[in-house]
């Protein structure tokens, strides 16, 4: 029996490319997010009908996380593996230029949502039998280091590593495992704009070279295949020559 596996912000970018990749690898992906429309697609893309369920669901509402989990557990029965990846971002500016309902709209989704999404995962795997599975948590560069103006985006992803670490120990009664990648620079739509500049620490506006999203996708597959005995806490997977390593 093929394990279940659920890709937030399935309708795009690394969700897309994750979703699909772990269909290939033999999981059986539920897809999801806030467009049905977008989540048709990516089963098209891939040719995936028979190894996904689609349901749409906004990550940032309790409700319609609470109805998500119910109905994967109607349908399957358990859940192996939460890529819980939902993420957006608001354009960069200075604290004092950020409306509230900016930050809210960030913080909403990257950070309430993955919380979210992680009680429903953990509690399903927490209840199932055999019991047990893997949270992935998709983190970035900018939980580690910031870029110019984005309080609400680095905010949030600093956050991520906090609930990955806590969830990696309150895993261990229940063999809930929970790691998490971070990603830099790899092309999608959130990354358009560094084809012709972003900000530089030193207040420069510099291009900066990406990397395919199919990377991102096998290294999630990688962290989804382990077995529950082996966890990968961290993981970075950046484009080579990206201004990470150095003197900003």
């Amino acid at each position: 029996m093929s394990k279940i596996a659920l890709v937030t912000g399935a309708g795009s970018g690394i969700g897309r490319e994750s979703a699909g990749a772990l269909a290939d690898a033999g999981f059986h992906v539920v897809l999801t997010g806030r467009r049905q429309s977008a989540l048709d697609e990516t089963v098209e893309l891939f040719n995936a009908s028979d190894a996904t369920t689609v349901i749409t669901c906004d990550v940032s509402d309790e409700a319609s996380v609470d109805a998500l989990f119910k109905a994967i557990q109607d349908k399957h029965g358990r859940l192996d593996i939460l890529f819980n990846n939902a993420g957006n971002n608001v354009p960069p500016m200075p604290i004092d230029e950020l409306s509230v309902a900016q930050w809210r709209t960030v913080i909403d989704v990257n950070l309430t949502g993955a919380f979210l999404a992680a009680r429903g995962a953990f509690a399903l795997m927490r209840k199932q039998n055999p019991q047990g599975g893997r949270i992935i948590n998709n983190g970035s560069i900018s939980a580690a280091a910031p870029r110019p103006g984005s309080v609400p985006y680095t905010v949030s992803k600093h956050a991520i590593s906090g609930l990955t670490k806590t969830l990696a120990l309150d895993g261990r009664p229940f063999d809930i495992a929970c790691g998490q990648i971070d990603i830099g620079n790899t092309a999608s739509a959130m990354t358009d704009a560094m084809a012709t500049g972003v900000p530089q620490a030193d207040g420069s506006i510099k291009p900066e070279p990406t990397m395919d999203t199919k990377h991102v996708a096998e290294a999630v597959v990688n962290m989804a295949s382990l077995p529950l005995s082996a966890n990968v806490l961290n993981m970075t997977i950046m484009a080579t020559k990206m201004p990470l390593v150095g003197r900003g």
